[in-house]
């Protein structure tokens, strides 16, 4: 996956850059009807059988970590979430999707779009579900009508029931903007600022109640960024299977980009280090992966660095 011998590709605004939105659902389509000769019978999945996407087998692979406790024993970390490797196992996500869009669309400099959603949380609460995004990428609440990720083109075939257990499917994408009552708007521009402030990475007990930047990012210490994102799209976005909506990639993206905007302010540097902290959380540990080639955190610290020269964005929030 190493760069170098050709251009990385920019990660752009989907909102303000119609370059960003065209390749993301000419990119997302195809990868959700590319199928991999696998049902989803073999995975063990219950229901009627259907072949899996190279699209559904990243849902599956969420799911998977997401059930994947670390140790196994803990209560809420898991091998992606309320831990230190939020940040970097998502990283290391998003990159591999991206590589699947341009070589698809067999064009290398093609970058995930992000979503900068403190701009719209600065909107009044009732302008959040009417802005500029959700035109491009389908309007309201609801089963998704319109747009390119509209049934039947898009359709979603593996989720999450009310056990948390994988279950085949066959519907609309769908969504809930701003209809439940634990985050009712998005993220403001005052708490991403405030996040960004934090001046370590991560801390003892490495979970949920930790201090530090990646707990504000991730949204459990206080409750918002990312986890309020989720919750206010609401629908596919809120169980284990949330990379069933596209926008799943694009909220990540953005997590993704002030990660990388406080990496460049604060150094890039990541705790636990070796021998410290949970296993699978610590800077050497492989991240947690069912298909491809893992790496570590440490591999995943500086995507535009010359060694690898992966992704560059269009932009950075910068700590004030």
């Amino acid at each position: 996956m190493a760069g170098g011998t050709e251009m990385a590709g920019i990660r752009r605004h989907i909102v303000t850059n119609q370059a960003a939105r065209d390749p993301f659902g000419a990119g997302v389509l195809p990868l959700k009807q590319k199928f991999l000769g696998t049902t989803t019978a073999q995975l063990g999945i219950p229901g009627p059988a259907q072949q899996v996407s190279t699209y559904d087998l990243f849902t599956v692979w969420h799911h998977l970590a997401m059930g994947r406790m670390t140790p196994a024993t803990q209560s809420d970390r898991n091998a992606a979430h309320s831990g230190p490797v939020f940040a970097p196992w998502h990283r290391l996500m998003l990159l591999l999707l991206e590589l699947q869009m341009q070589r698809i669309l067999g064009d290398p400099t093609v970058g995930l779009p992000y979503w900068d959603w403190a701009a719209d949380g600065a909107l009044p609460a009732a302008g959040q579900p009417a802005a500029p995004l959700w035109r491009p990428t389908g309007i309201g609440s609801g089963a998704v009508s319109d747009g390119p990720f509209a049934f039947p083109a898009f359709r979603v075939q593996i989720e999450s029931n009310g056990s948390a257990q994988l279950q085949t499917t066959n519907r609309p994408l769908r969504r809930g903007l701003g209809l439940d009552g634990d985050a009712p708007t998005l993220p403001t521009p005052q708490t991403q600022a405030t996040t960004l402030r934090q001046t370590r990475y991560d801390a003892s007990p490495w979970n949920r109640s930790s201090t530090g930047f990646r707990n504000r990012l991730e949204g459990w210490s206080p409750f918002g960024m990312h986890n309020r994102v989720h919750v206010w799209v609401g629908g596919d976005m809120g169980p284990a299977t949330s990379p069933n909506d596209p926008v799943f990639y694009l909220n990540h993206c953005n997590v993704d980009r002030i990660w990388e905007g406080w990496l460049t302010q604060r150094g890039r540097s990541y705790v636990p280090g070796a021998g410290q902290g949970p296993p699978g959380h610590r800077i050497n540990d492989p991240l947690f992966s069912i298909v491809w080639p893992s790496m570590t955190p440490a591999q995943v610290l500086d995507p535009a660095g010359a060694a690898l020269d992966w992704y560059r964005y269009d932009s950075l929030p910068i700590p004030n």
